[in-house]
């Protein structure tokens, strides 16, 4: 059996699956950061790269350029939808399944401008952090994050997302949002809008 030669497939796989549902999100003054498509033109982000929403773009993988509009962020939990006039593109899978320690995970986005760059490893924990907006969830993994990767998934082997990446913890793990937390702010967001592209999302 060739292993390396399965491993190989099954991530050439998992990028062509994500790829199409990965964005960049672009401010002037704050730099680049990543997203991904949650349904028709609307893309989940950090609240931290989405800042106050002025002079927002985003650009999809087929490199279409569009003016975003910020609908709803929540800085306690750092997360951020914004909408593109835009439709028809793949969306993201957000994963059914509670993550659980141990198991790989992958980390996409855009490091240091550069763009669709994947890291792999292992979660870490399921925990949560103390911080000036009270406690958050987390998840906590051994993947390799920089400047450029906020706001891109995180992902278990399936390809399905399980958390969005937020920081660097410690100088030497990430930090990413679960998608649970995900879920419960894209209810809260989506309630002012059509049914419709509410059952698209959720």
């Amino acid at each position: 059996m060739n292993l390396p030669g399965l491993l190989t497939a099954a991530l050439d796989e998992l990028l062509g699956r994500i790829r199409p549902v990965l964005a960049v999100v672009m401010d002037k003054r704050r730099g680049a950061g990543a997203g991904i498509l949650v349904g028709n033109g609307l893309v989940l982000t950090n609240a931290h790269v989405a800042g106050s929403g002025r002079s927002l773009q985003v650009v999809l993988a087929d490199d279409k350029n569009y003016p975003a509009k910020l609908v709803a962020s929540d800085p306690a939990v750092d997360l951020a939808l914004l909408q593109i006039p835009a439709n028809g593109h793949s969306t993201a899978v957000l994963s059914e399944e509670t993550p659980h320690p141990g198991e790989m995970v992958f980390a996409f986005g855009h490091p240091w401008g550069q763009r669709n760059v994947l890291t792999g490893g292992v979660l870490s924990a399921v925990t949560s952090l103390h911080g000036r907006q009270g406690v958050l969830s987390v998840l906590r993994a051994d993947v390799q994050l920089a400047p450029g990767n906020s706001g891109g998934p995180l992902l278990n082997a399936a390809g399905e997302v399980i958390g969005l990446n937020a920081m660097i913890f410690g100088g030497d793990q990430s930090v990413a949002i679960p998608v649970g937390v995900i879920r419960e702010f894209l209810g809260t967001a989506l309630k002012s809008m059509p049914a419709r592209v509410t059952e698209e999302v959720l």
